[in-house]
């Protein structure tokens, strides 16, 4: 999983980094156990030193971070980068310089020199001016591979969410060319079901257009909608074929990619009548707390294998692709043909 950045979260982040050095030399306290006046004055100058240095470092923390880094490590490589660092530390040691010069000659007048004072500063000051550097180093590098990290993801997402789009677009016009096929077939044979057949596909319809726009729907929509089509089917076959629809739903409906499930039912009266004896079509629906479990069955004939028209197989791979999408890693879709029969198993668990 990446992790999206926040501005203001990553501006308290800094604000707490910054507050702390430069409370830590306060935290630290003077030397309040002492009761050489010298040696308590020596402790203010130290946290008045240190902590004045620290703000001073937090231009150059930066100066690395937005400007170094950014710009002249990936433009002009790590030699220029490298000179250019080592420029900043060498100004930034002559501002320690003057600094302590200053802050010495008050807390200590008389003495301007500071001895050894001064050296220990100095290396001090070194090693806080590289931990500086390594630190806003690494944060940069780390930054910019978050940021490289949730581009990417953002650009899959989109590309998935085009290819989703795209195969849900598929399914209206596929759907509506075989139940045209079969309204058009039907007005042969019974021409007086032609208009409970276009009444029950205008529900249809209006599910398809009004409903389909949102992401996912609850799974009792998605129950209508199949009722529907089994209804218009057996308008269609009648007593010709024995379809069996067992549904259970429990006391909250989850929810699901709409029309997700339409095109296994669609299959199974695609392939299951025709030159088959006593075709049967068998549906279970069953949504539970922790998993949808989904299973049509259909009675294979001679021509089970045989392509009935150029969009033949559209629905089904079109819906084994969208389960990759959309369910990658919790759900189960198992095809079983025993010779005799088609079966499909779907299962998707609830995350």
């Amino acid at each position: 999983m990446i992790y999206k950045t926040s501005p203001f979260r990553n501006l308290l982040l800094h604000l707490f980094f910054w507050a702390f050095l430069i409370a830590l030399p306060i935290l630290l306290g003077p030397n309040t156990n002492s009761t050489n006046p010298e040696e308590i004055r020596r402790s203010y100058f130290w946290i008045f030193y240190m902590t004045s240095f620290t703000v001073i470092n937090i231009p150059f923390f930066y100066l690395n971070t937005e400007i170094l880094l950014p710009k002249l490590l990936r433009a002009k490589g790590v030699i220029i980068y490298l000179l250019t660092l080592i420029g900043a530390i060498v100004f930034m040691l002559w501002i320690h310089e003057e600094l302590f010069h200053w802050a010495y000659s008050n807390f200590f007048p008389g003495n301007h020199s500071g001895g050894g004072a001064r050296r220990g500063a100095l290396m001090r000051m070194i090693f806080q001016l590289l931990f500086y550097a390594a630190i806003g180093t690494s944060y940069r590098l780390i930054s910019d591979r978050m940021k490289e990290d949730e581009q990417v993801k953002e650009q899959e997402n989109e590309r998935l969410k085009s290819e989703l789009s795209f195969l849900r677009s598929q399914i209206s016009p596929h759907f509506m060319f075989n139940v045209l096929n079969s309204v058009v077939s039907l007005s042969r044979r019974k021409p007086e079901m032609v208009e409970p057949v276009v009444v029950k596909l205008s529900e249809l319809m209006r599910y398809m257009i009004y409903e389909t726009n949102d992401s996912i729907v609850p799974i009792s929509k998605e129950l209508v909608y199949l009722e529907s089509y089994i209804d218009l089917q057996k308008i269609r076959f009648g007593d010709d074929i024995q379809i069996d629809f067992k549904h259970e739903l429990g006391p909250k409906s989850s929810h699901i990619e709409p029309m997700l499930l339409i095109p296994f039912v669609e299959n199974a009266f695609k392939h299951g009548v025709g030159f088959i004896e006593n075709p049967t079509i068998d549906i279970e629906l069953k949504d539970s707390t922790s998993e949808l479990f989904f299973r049509v069955a259909n009675k294979k004939g001679t021509a089970m294998n045989e392509t009935k028209d150029e969009s033949s197989g559209i629905g089904l791979t079109n819906v084994k692709r969208r389960l990759e999408l959309l369910y990658p890693t919790n759900h189960q879709l198992e095809v079983n043909d025993t010779g005799s029969d088609f079966i499909i198993t779907l299962t998707i668990q609830h995350l």
